[in-house]
């Protein structure tokens, strides 16, 4: 199973891509997409959904996980880093991927073991799990590696419970 995991924002869109391979969880791809903030707002969210597209149509995923917005006391930055997730989301959904959403503090649960973990502690475990040799800059990117790894590790358990729900 190919995972997508996104860490929306405006300016950098965080993206890793991850196999789930059985209990194991291989990186395959990751980086960030980037805007200018010179640039209008409406182009900048074509620019993440067109770059989007183009990542999906390469790495093919099976699923996408995003974080869920967490509301911050800057209502702009919430806005436009939920038009960000929303163009993102659209993306998968016109490719007929199945997406999962998931709060910072799940991501944190799934890869720390503790739901107000720091993000460096976040980090370390990215780079522990997925074998990498350093921490992925921007913290975006490891953000992003870490929706992946928490739905790898997931998605088993959801699909036990959906199948349970249909019997």
């Amino acid at each position: 199973m190919r995972i997508l995991g996104i860490d929306p924002g405006i300016a950098i869109v965080g993206f890793g891509f991850v196999d789930k391979q059985g209990s194991r969880v291989v990186p395959v791809q990751y980086g960030c997409i980037q805007t200018e903030s010179t640039t209008a707002p409406e182009v900048r969210l074509l620019q993440v959904f067109e770059a989007t597209e183009k990542l999906l149509d390469q790495y093919k995923p099976d699923a996408v996980a995003v974080e869920k917005l967490f509301f911050n006391r800057n209502v702009t930055t919430a806005f436009s880093v939920g038009q960000a997730r929303g163009v993102v989301i659209l993306a998968a959904a016109k490719r007929g991927l199945a997406i999962a959403e998931y709060t910072p503090m799940q991501v944190k649960q799934a890869i720390v073991g503790y739901g107000k973990a720091e993000k460096k502690q976040v980090q370390e475990m990215v780079k522990l799990f997925l074998k990498l040799k350093a921490i992925p800059k921007p913290d975006d990117v490891a953000d992003a590696l870490a929706v992946a790894i928490c739905h790898a590790h997931s998605s088993g358990l959801q699909e036990q419970l959906n199948g349970a729900w249909r019997r």
